[in-house]
């Protein structure tokens, strides 16, 4: 049978392990590798929470509790998606944190490396637990979601943004070191999305109308505009693609 260009966006047989994925960004991209035929480990702190957009998603997905900055907790999820599914093609490293909106100067050792910790260090574990799995089933992709603060600076959001540049550089080194084991890393810049995150920035309306007044396309995200990324930088549609950035920013980094 003849492959389509349809065909090349489906993820049947593949199994996706897609962290901080309870809301916003993460839930979205859950159930879109769902739909293309994914199964999917819907990963999160809170178990309710997970299991919540898993029983929306249907029987191709299950949630599973994982805290990122615990390693023991980040063993136990890839283990648990193996023995649900047999293993792993796909990790979405989602879950990210940023505590404080503020000067750098104002900026502790503690708070440093608790951005560090989630936002950098976590996606480095996680994805050398998956690595060994993946080369084992041929190849994988592993999609990490940075942010346009890692490339283009913004006031009061310095520690986050250093600690989103560190990620766009983790995936690169990945994707050299990993490219002979059909590994493929690819990074995904969000700008402004409508989130429970980001919620500081766009619930002050004042700035709110500053931000939009700058982007060419004048509004906000919302969290499914990020989903079709991810399906296809997880799918064969993307086969060639792989150390690279993909900004969704509605032109922020052009404004």
């Amino acid at each position: 049978m003849t492959t389509t260009y349809a065909d090349k966006f489906r993820l049947d047989g593949k199994v996706a392990i897609v962290t901080g994925a309870s809301k916003g960004i993460g839930a979205s991209m859950a159930r879109a590798l769902a739909e293309f035929g994914a199964q999917v480990v819907v990963s999160s702190r809170n178990q309710e929470a997970v299991d919540s957009v898993a029983h929306e998603i249907g029987s191709h997905a299950t949630g599973v509790a994982c805290h990122v900055g615990e390693t023991d907790q980040l063993i136990q999820l890839v283990a648990k998606t193996q023995e649900l599914y047999g293993g792993v093609d796909i990790l979405i490293n989602n879950a990210a944190t940023n505590p404080v909106y503020g000067p750098l100067v104002e900026s502790s050792a503690e708070l440093f490396d608790k951005l560090m910790d989630i936002n950098v260090r976590a996606c480095l574990l996680l994805a050398n637990l998956c690595h060994p799995i993946m080369k084992s089933r041929g190849g994988g992709s592993i999609i990490n979601i940075a942010s346009v603060e890692g490339m283009k600076p913004s006031f009061g959001l310095g520690i986050y943004g250093i600690s989103k540049a560190a990620l766009l550089m983790l995936t690169k080194n990945q994707a050299k070191e990993w490219g002979r084991d059909g590994i493929r890393s690819n990074a995904i810049c969000p700008g402004l999305i409508k989130t429970k995150f980001s919620s500081a920035l766009w619930q002050n309306e004042d700035l709110l109308r500053k931000v939009e007044k700058h982007l060419p396309s004048s509004r906000m995200a919302l969290p499914d505009e990020m989903a079709g990324l991810a399906v296809f930088l997880a799918s064969e549609a993307s086969s060639y693609c792989t150390g690279s950035t993909f900004t969704a920013d509605g032109g922020h980094m052009i404004s």
